[in-house]
């Protein structure tokens, strides 16, 4: 048993384990700056708590994304793509097309005109969706299957650093030098992914020879049809192969629908508590830097545990009891709001939480990220993680943008019990889906 959890630990030292740290942070770091560290500077400014909830909607595009991934999968930039590679040009345009959005973003004021910042909002988070998509599908085609888990650990690990230099670090900077300079430093950052991408290699162009096979015959029978021209025929082939294979093929999965309800259930509790967090420690009279302190900086080092652990136990224990045990914990954590808010303003009480709070987000998180990994076929690595992304994140923005108006009309005690009872049905579905053996399975290239 030592050797096997050994062998588990050892995959971390894999160089391209490694170079996803780094592209976790830049995943990471946009997501604070369109989230909690956004909502800090709204609540500074008087706006409501239920508009701020309401602002959870300017993150769509995450939700959204599946709609412009076939894009990103098959298409090739000019210049871009030759030099670097179908995955690294895109990935390089993307993160440059960040760095101008968080400076417009900096550049707007929510006390003059807060439908600008809005905007803005909603063009960072194209823009970051967009990345997303590329280092998700470019991490499923670097590593094996084996070490899925020990990339979807260290990608938990590197996002939850993006998040604290988004986090602690735009709220220090904020304090000390105001909110423009603090998004400008952060637009800086988005660097250190375009600085892995440029050191990284391109991964090996994958596709599975039934992929190749449904491509080919839907390019065979659009090309005999008298009414289309060659190039017309070739165009549609392009499109049947880009958009319509990736989602046709998905639905071919066993309890496919069944596997979709679980993705945007398994984190809503989590997602319902965390929109309202930043406002809930901002209404107990915790200071800036405190919740820096407390919230992003120690908290950090509970999310690098868990996100570890989350890894080595999906790999001893497999995806679907981990996912098991990681829901169970992420539910449980959510009671320790309850905690803070019967504690008011205490440093200790609010490190408590978080720590508890992160541990159990970090093992969830990293058992989440193997199983959508694992639903990939590999010759749709691109659309089909977006679309498996999309579900969860819609189901967190339908329930978060709600969350202000509920909070607002139950208070911080009853809004937590019910953000701890919203992990249930995710919870649910999955034992569901393990009684019947629904596991997840990638589909291997040349399969």
């Amino acid at each position: 048993m030592a050797s096997s959890w050994g062998r588990a630990l050892a995959l971390y030292r894999d160089p391209r384990v490694v170079a996803i740290l780094f592209l976790g942070f830049s995943e990471g770091l946009p997501l604070a700056l369109t989230g909690s560290t956004l909502s800090v500077w709204l609540r500074e400014e008087g706006i409501s708590r239920t508009a701020i909830g309401l602002f959870a909607l300017v993150t769509m595009p995450y939700a959204l994304k599946f709609l412009w991934a076939p894009l990103i999968d098959r298409l090739r930039l000019p210049v871009l793509t030759r030099v670097f590679g179908r995955r690294r040009g895109w990935a390089l345009a993307t993160q440059a097309a960040l760095m101008l959005a968080l400076l417009a973003l900096g550049f707007s004021n929510p006390a003059t005109d807060v439908a600008t910042m809005a905007v803005c909002a909603v063009i960072v988070a194209f823009c970051s969706a967009s990345q997303d998509i590329v280092i998700d599908a470019y991490r499923v085609e670097l590593l094996e299957d084996e070490k899925q888990a020990a990339g979807a650990a260290t990608l938990v690990l590197g996002y939850r650093f993006g998040m604290l230099a988004a986090g602690a670090g735009a709220l220090f900077i904020a304090a000390a030098e105001g909110w423009l300079v603090a998004y400008a430093c952060m637009a800086a950052l988005v660097g250190v992914g375009m600085v892995t991408i440029l050191l990284a290699p391109e991964p090996k162009p994958v596709t599975s020879a039934a992929a190749a096979v449904r491509e080919r015959h839907a390019a065979e029978w659009l090309a005999a049809r008298p009414h289309l021209s060659p190039r017309q025929a070739a165009v549609l082939a392009w499109l049947h192969g880009a958009v319509v294979a990736p989602f046709a093929q998905f639905m071919t999965r066993r309890a496919w629908a069944a596997v979709l309800l679980f993705i945007a259930c398994y984190k809503l509790g989590d997602v319902l508590a965390g929109v309202m967090a930043a406002p809930f420690y901002v209404d107990l009279g915790f200071t800036k830097d405190e919740i820096a302190a407390v919230t992003k900086v120690f908290g950090l080092w509970a999310t690098i545990a868990g996100g570890l652990i989350g890894g080595v136990v999906v790999g001893r224990l497999g995806v679907m009891r981990g996912l098991l045990v990681g829901g169970f914990l992420q539910m449980v954590s959510n009671l320790g709001y309850l905690f803070l808010a019967w504690a008011g303003h205490d440093t200790g009480a609010l490190a408590v939480t978080v720590a508890v709070e992160n541990l159990c987000g970090g093992i969830a998180t990293a058992a989440f990220v193997a199983y959508l990994s694992g639903l990939c076929d590999a010759a749709y690595t691109a659309t089909q993680y977006a679309l498996l992304s999309s579900f969860y994140k819609l189901g967190g923005d339908l329930f978060g943008a709600n969350s202000g108006w509920l909070a607002d009309r139950l208070g911080w005690h009853d809004f937590f019990l019910l953000s701890t009872a919203g992990a249930v049905p995710g919870l649910l579905v999955l034992m569901w889906l393990m009684s019947r053996g629904v596991a997840s399975r990638r589909s291997p290239a040349g399969a």
